[in-house]
């Protein structure tokens, strides 16, 4: 018998490869983080997920930055579009934040939840697991939601696609795909090479403990 840590890491590596393989074009650095993050949740008490989107925020707005993988059949179900906030930056997001009114993206480990209807039609929202850097998700209503500005088009115009105020927006024709698939405990990551981040997420640099007592105040 080994631990639920270990059982993770002895996992990780066919995994990684197999989805490196479905996305090539993916950051590698971002994939791992978004993996090692994945399963140091689920070894310290988060429920398995099927689904794991991954956004890389190092890439331009211009580019299909948005990932998602079906962790069962290890491939890619979907790449596209996705914008950031409108204070993050012009068509690369250089700036993040978890503040209220800051209209900014924010990075690391999210818990999707349920589907509504809103504003923007069809969404999604989802809680941030992250304390410092994504924790306040809800409070900011940061979600999944379709938008008009997510359109190649933009970027022959201005050089970017339009950006929201703060949610990972997506494309009109692919928003409830996105969020069909996405609904109900799934996980999203958000990755870009931020030092602060990466040097304090208890996900990236696995602190049980840490993660445990999180994660039991967010699925309690």
């Amino acid at each position: 018998m080994c631990s639920p840590a270990l059982a993770a890491k002895l996992n990780a590596q066919p995994l990684y490869n197999s989805l490196a393989h479905a996305a090539p074009e993916l950051n590698p650095q971002a994939l791992k983080s978004a993996l090692s993050a994945m399963q140091c949740a689920v070894a310290n008490g988060a429920r398995q997920a099927r689904h794991l989107a991954v956004i890389d925020y190092s890439q331009p707005s211009t580019a299909r930055r948005l990932w998602i993988f079906d962790l069962r059949q290890k491939k890619l179900v979907l790449r596209d579009l996705v914008a950031h906030g409108q204070k993050s930056g012009e068509n690369f997001a250089t700036q993040f934040s978890n503040r209220l009114g800051s209209y900014q993206s924010s990075l690391g480990l999210f818990r999707t939840q349920e589907s509504y209807q809103g504003a923007h039609g069809y969404s999604l929202r989802m809680d941030g697991l992250e304390p410092g850097f994504n924790d306040l998700a809800r409070d900011r209503a940061i979600v999944i939601h379709a938008a008009d500005y997510v359109n190649p088009l933009w970027s022959a115009r201005q050089g970017r696609i339009g950006r929201s105020l703060g949610c990972p927006a997506v494309r009109p024709q692919v928003a409830r795909q996105v969020i069909d698939k996405l609904k109900g405990g799934q996980f999203m990551f958000s990755w870009y090479p931020d030092p602060a981040w990466l040097k304090r997420s208890a996900y990236l640099n696995c602190q049980p403990q840490q993660v445990a007592s999180i994660l039991a105040a967010s699925e309690g």
